[in-house]
């Protein structure tokens, strides 16, 4: 099931997506309007929306409704540095013994077809296509081998990066963070239609030169460990988002530098979820607030 955070009418709520059309839960009071409560209730949410479906009502043509993130605000977004062997040795690393994360605040998602600024204060603007996954279920302490019960879906992201500002800090935080720097989506597709994440072509364009060609099972620390390392830590929440780190072809380590301009379109497709594309632009002169 593709499961989609939509806005029609100028209301916002959780649909599905079926070929050109989106299955409306407008008039369905047992499906929440908002991805993160919709996890939350499981598999009563679940299997109201595959009712929906079935019963053939409720159908919204994809072109008339925007889409939005999946989770348009999640309560933790956390990507994970160095998990392509290609990736590390571009930038001339080890190895990690530790899987190695940080964090990109909430505020910085948007969704298939906005716009990503290119900030005021950097050119240094870089792309990371990335497998993302989605926690269904509140969890902690939990196995490698328990952990795929634990995962709602998966999605694309682009891990959007200022370099210059991503490199000042050692947590990465805030030139990982920028406005417009998560880009999330088209949608969510559900963990029983991916039969193994960890067997996904990974490809992203800028424009029509592609730049990244990979699959997911180069990662070195793959989704089921993430959870169970992470889990460790942190109570991990339905909603929450774990990027899945970026193979080699980034644009700080092209000849010369390969970063974003305003005009390019970036497209990261990853096999058996979609198509992400955003447009970058200059960071609009009226932003400002305060």
């Amino acid at each position: 099931m593709k499961l989609a955070t939509f806005t029609h009418n100028s209301q916002t709520r959780v649909g599905a997506v079926i070929e050109d059309r989106v299955v409306d839960s407008k008039n369905c009071p047992e499906i929440p309007a908002a991805m993160i409560e919709f996890l939350a209730a499981g598999s009563r949410a679940l299997e109201a929306m595959q009712g929906l479906i079935r019963s053939g009502s409720g159908r919204i043509p994809l072109a008339e409704v925007k889409l939005d993130a999946p989770v348009p605000r999640p309560g933790k977004y956390l990507a994970i540095s160095l998990n392509y062997a290609d990736h590390i040795a571009e930038i001339g690393l080890e190895k990690p013994e530790y899987p190695s994360f940080f964090s990109k605040q909430g505020s910085c998602v948007i969704a298939h077809g906005d716009a990503i600024y290119r900030p005021k204060v950097s050119d240094k603007l870089d792309y990371e296509g990335e497998l993302a996954f989605v926690i269904g279920k509140r969890c902690r302490h939990v196995p490698v081998d328990k952990a795929h019960q634990v995962i709602a879906g998966f999605t694309i992201a682009n891990d959007v990066s200022v370099r210059d500002w991503q490199f000042r800090s050692p947590t990465f935080t805030v030139g990982k963070s920028f406005d417009t720097a998560g880009p999330l989506g088209p949608w969510l597709v559900t963990s029983d239609e991916i039969s193994d994440p960890h067997k996904l072509n990974l490809k992203t364009w800028i424009d029509n030169d592609k730049r990244q060609d990979s699959n997911t099972r180069h990662m070195i620390f793959n989704c089921y460990e993430m959870v169970a390392y992470l889990s460790q830590a942190m109570t991990l929440e339905p909603g929450d988002i774990i990027a899945t780190g970026t193979p080699g072809g980034v644009g700080v380590k092209m000849t010369p530098r390969g970063y974003m301009k305003p005009g390019q379109t970036v497209r990261v497709e990853i096999e058996g979820i979609g198509t992400l594309v955003n447009t970058v632009i200059d960071e609009p002169d009226n932003l400002a607030a305060y």
